[in-house]
């Protein structure tokens, strides 16, 4: 018996051999270790591109009848992207669910180790190549950014997010790291106005392209950013690495 990151025992009996992962970081970290293992993914769960797995809907109303039917030895959750209910009813049902919590980047390193040892399989080297890039000292701020999640109504990265920390250890300090909500809702005027050297525009969850984003601002410069390598955990942390 061993405790996911909430703390909560899970009963699993190691090698894990079937595992549904309803986060696709997780999803793509797994793969990367037991490709075969992993039997059932979210519909946003897009890496690695050749995935085929059953698909079970999304992160916030995964089908739980679906789960079951995979019958897994592990499901995967994340305590910001699922559901507790979903969890609750997958465990009443008899399904084991590890529940990850990471708001930093030694957090998901830390947190991918506890799971694979769970689980009983072998720490990839991505994984120590990612310990040794991020979990070392605070570098220097070299710029000030602000990170958009979506528009109309503007929403933003704020405090205690993996995507803050993560910005923070590349040496870009996040305008809105002291605000009280961790994904606030912000007017553009202040936005464009938040002071930031650049606004990082993602294409996830919502989908900043050259065409919808950048002429939104008159004030403040903007860069197009992949998704993947500001807001995912997994094999892309070494990739997210070369953005400094």
């Amino acid at each position: 018996m061993t405790a996911d990151d909430l703390g909560v025992a899970v009963d699993l009996t190691a090698p894990v051999r079937r595992v549904v992962s309803l986060v696709p970081s997780l999803t793509e970290a797994l793969v990367s270790v037991e490709p075969g293992a992993v039997v059932g993914a979210t519909d946003w769960c897009t890496h690695p591109a050749d995935l085929a797995v059953a698909r079970v809907r999304g992160t916030k109303n995964p089908d739980l009848a679906a789960i079951r039917a995979l019958a897994p030895d592990l499901v995967v959750a994340n305590k910001e992207e699922n559901r507790e209910l979903d969890v609750r009813r997958l465990r009443d049902s008899g399904v084991p669910v590890w529940v990850t919590d990471i708001e930093t980047v030694p957090d998901s390193v830390a947190s991918m180790e506890r799971l694979l040892d769970a689980c009983g399989w072998s720490r990839p080297a991505w994984l120590a190549e990612a310990r040794a890039l991020w979990c070392g000292p605070l570098p220097p701020v070299t710029r000030t950014v602000v990170v958009p999640i979506w528009r109309d109504p503007w929403m933003v990265v704020g405090a205690r997010t993996f995507t803050t920390d993560l910005l923070r250890r590349l040496g870009w300090a996040n305008a809105y790291a002291e605000h009280t909500d961790r994904y606030p809702a912000v007017d553009l005027a202040d936005l464009d106005a938040a002071g930031a050297d650049v606004v990082l525009l993602p294409d996830e969850p919502y989908v900043f392209t050259a065409d919808d984003g950048p002429e939104a601002f008159t004030r403040t410069p903007t860069e197009l950013v992949s998704g993947r390598l500001v807001t995912w955990y997994g094999p892309s942390l070494v990739e997210a690495a070369m953005l400094a």
